[in-house]
């Protein structure tokens, strides 16, 4: 029987629902960093390997000149987070 997991950002930091986070995001060809507030944390088991999954709406504060168009929620993976501020909504208990 295994364990239960907990997704964590590249530091090592638990990562939970409320959590203000930094991101690489990518507009065009290029890539900036964005910041978004943690929505949903899973896991989706791809080519036999579990990954990190995370459903995030981006707050609208990002490097770069070009304004993001929408700030509609997105799925990105755990690999390249790094934790800001824990429970930034107060949702936690």
């Amino acid at each position: 029987m295994g364990k239960r997991g907990v997704v964590a950002d590249y530091g090592g930091e638990e990562l939970y629902r409320g959590d203000l986070i930094a991101y690489a995001a990518r507009q065009g060809n290029r890539v900036r960093m964005a910041d978004a507030i943690v929505l949903r944390v899973t896991t989706r088991l791809e080519s036999g390997r579990l990954r990190p999954m995370l459903l995030v709406r981006p707050t609208g504060i990002e490097s770069g000149f070009a304004k993001r168009r929408t700030l509609r929620a997105e799925w990105i993976s755990a690999e390249h987070v790094r934790l800001i501020i824990p429970d930034a909504t107060g949702e936690r208990v």
